[in-house]
């Protein structure tokens, strides 16, 4: 064993963990390459795999010993079983809202919406304040998806969804005024399948005061050419008028990210002067559009009153889509002259501090934000009210408990949580977060929630580009897969898909082959679960495709597969191709002209010799209303 060391060191000393790592399939004459990237792999690479060969030879020699943690996670592994605890259909709805996704608690149906353990339920509402106990609890469903990443299925018909936020516009005006509408969209999903099917949702009865379409995880994409954020608000602009809301309704659009703040400084501006001339606020898009984000980064914004942080939960956050079942909602502060006075000093001497001055808590934060997104934002407060320091009550049998476990019976009496006066609410205006409008034909529908987590991007994406020639196919994961058919050159075939999802390079004549073989398994990665999981999975069906290149430094066009990426193709200029995609049937396969990053395939290191690949290359985070330093 020591002498096998310090060979594997040597190895690993000689390895570049940056590089992509080609492996050959079992062919001899190597036509198959899968391109692994381990700088954002969670598996094991071969090196890895090495360096744990050494560990664990290290450990054969040591007396065994008990995992560390091993108690903690089997105690939890307990408590996620016991969660899901019995129906008591004797007991009538509370009436009181889920914090977390707004539907209505109960005990009753264990399948429905807003559903609490009889035991859990009773031990909240038993009391002098009866039902009204439960304000503030969280459903079963949400406490799953914050604590342990589980999502319950519910039997929730989309259309429900639309019936929420239909009846929700077509309420009374309020102040005399009609409502603002925020339409938020993801912008990697353009064109938004939901957009076009807002006239409809409104109807002619919903006067609203205007509309503002805002474009979310921007933080996602790379900057592949200067001003490529103008590029991207023209994008958003020309799919509104697409979608028929040109003209008067449509008031602004925004680009953001809801999750490191980029943008939201500029919103909230854009929200406040929109005060004299709309009543509420209305939170809308399509599932996994980030409207939970956005609705939580409000709420803690100079947007919402000063106490509403404290007396309003946050909404759950989840990238299983349709988390939020019902309305969610937060009082939307006045801005006088005076408060807008007061947030543009804040916001003037926050524009003239550099990184070197900020505390170390906002550093640590602001570089944990710069590893997720390539923009970044900092969405700060100017109105927050003093708060006195709270006596603490040193109570001994807390001690008792692990930081972990929910006790089911605690001695202590719940905090009391804040409220709102009734002058402070009555002639309030509100800010609502909806349910998502569910895509159709999207592959998002046919996954399962891990298999979710790995679609979903929820880093700053690093594209992967690949030269190829005619006869040879690209897969992504066993969701999309592009055939280069026919075309006198090689062509660039970039993708912009989850770090997660892997790529896989072959040839024609063992597509077909590789697909039934590895469908299913590590190899492909989406969906998993073997040959089980690939009997209830829909087949690739292809559709042809016809394009001629403009350039060997900008894409003529996105061949975007549903919602699990999209790969963008460029070519020499004139230069014909005939290309054969696939996505599974039912979902939406789109071929985007022009492509929302026309010169992705630039963004790239050196070719890897022997392979189809290039080094993957990650362009630098941007820092919003920060003064950055110049370094000698």
């Amino acid at each position: 064993m020591h002498r096998l060391a310090p060979a594997l060191l040597a190895r690993l000393a000689r390895a570049r963990p940056w590089a992509p790592v080609p492996r050959r399939g079992a062919a001899a004459s190597g036509e198959e390459e899968r391109f692994v990237f381990p700088e954002y792999e969670p598996e094991q690479s071969e090196v890895e795999a090495a360096a744990a060969a050494v560990a664990a030879a290290v450990a054969a020699a040591a007396p065994p010993r008990r995992e560390p943690g091993r108690e903690r996670r089997e105690r939890r592994e307990r408590q996620e079983r016991g969660a899901a605890g019995q129906p008591d259909s004797s007991v009538p709805p509370s009436g009181v809202s889920c914090s977390g996704c707004g539907a209505e608690l109960q005990c009753r149906d264990g399948a429905a919406p807003g559903f609490l353990p009889a035991e859990k339920y009773q031990s909240l509402s038993e009391g002098p304040a009866g039902a009204a106990g439960l304000r503030g609890a969280v459903c079963q469903r949400c406490w799953l998806l914050a604590h342990y990443g589980r999502a319950l299925r519910l039997r929730l018909p989309p259309e429900q969804h639309r019936l929420v936020v239909s009846a929700a516009l077509r309420r009374p005006s309020r102040h005399g005024r009609g409502p603002l509408l925020l339409y938020l969209l993801d912008v990697m999903e353009l064109p938004d399948p939901v957009l076009p099917q807002l006239p409809g949702l409104l109807g002619p009865d919903v006067p609203a005061a205007g509309l503002l379409v805002v474009g979310n995880k921007v933080d996602l994409l790379p900057a592949d050419s200067p001003g490529h954020l103008g590029r991207l608000r023209q994008r958003v602009a020309a799919a509104c008028a697409q979608a028929g809301l040109h003209g008067a309704p449509l008031v602004d659009v925004r680009l953001v990210s809801a999750k490191t703040g980029f943008g939201l400084e500029g919103l909230v501006s854009r929200l406040q002067r929109s005060w004299k001339c709309a009543g509420d606020v209305y939170l809308l898009g399509a599932t996994n559009s980030g409207k939970s984000t956005l609705f939580n980064t409000l709420l803690r914004s100079d947007y919402c009153k000063s106490r509403a942080p404290d007396a309003v939960d946050r909404a759950t956050v989840s990238p299983w889509p349709g988390t939020t079942l019902n309305l969610l909602k937060f009082p939307i502060i006045n801005p006088t002259c005076d408060r807008i006075f007061r947030r543009q000093e804040r916001l003037k001497e926050e524009a003239t501090k550099t990184e070197d001055q900020l505390s170390s808590e906002e550093k640590k934060y602001l570089n944990h934000l710069k590893k997720q997104g390539y923009l970044v934002g900092r969405v700060g407060r100017t109105f927050q009210r003093q708060k006195s320091s709270p006596v603490v009550d040193f109570d001994p049998d807390m001690l008792s408990y692990s930081i972990d476990e929910d006790p089911r019976h605690s001695p202590r009496k719940h905090e009391e949580r804040e409220e709102f006066t009734h002058n402070e609410l009555k002639d309030a205006r509100w800010c609502f977060d909806t349910p998502g409008i569910v895509k159709e034909n999207c592959v998002l529908n046919l996954l399962t929630e891990k298999e979710v987590k790995l679609v979903l991007p929820t880093h700053a994406i690093i594209p992967r580009t690949f030269i190829l020639k005619p006869g040879m196919v690209l897969f992504l994961a066993a969701l999309g897969r592009v055939d280069y058919l026919q075309g006198e050159k090689p062509a660039w075939f970039s993708v912009v898909a989850s770090n997660l999802l892997p790529v896989h390079i072959a040839t024609l004549s063992n597509a077909d082959a590789i697909y039934e073989k590895h469908a299913g398994q590590e190899l492909l990665k989406v969906p998993m679960g073997g040959e089980e999981r690939m009997k209830e999975f829909p087949p690739l069906v292809p559709q042809d495709i016809t394009l001629e290149g403009i350039g060997t430094t900008e894409a003529v066009a996105d061949i975007k597969l549903s919602s699990a990426g999209w790969v963008a193709v460029t070519a020499h200029a004139e230069e014909k191709l005939l290309l054969r995609a696939y996505t599974p049937k039912g979902t939406a396969l789109v071929v985007r002209e022009p492509p929302l990053l026309p010169y992705v395939s630039t963004i790239r290191g050196a070719r890897i010799a022997g392979t189809a690949a290039y080094r993957t290359k990650k362009p630098p985070s941007l820092v919003e209303n920060l003064k950055t330093t110049r370094r000698k």
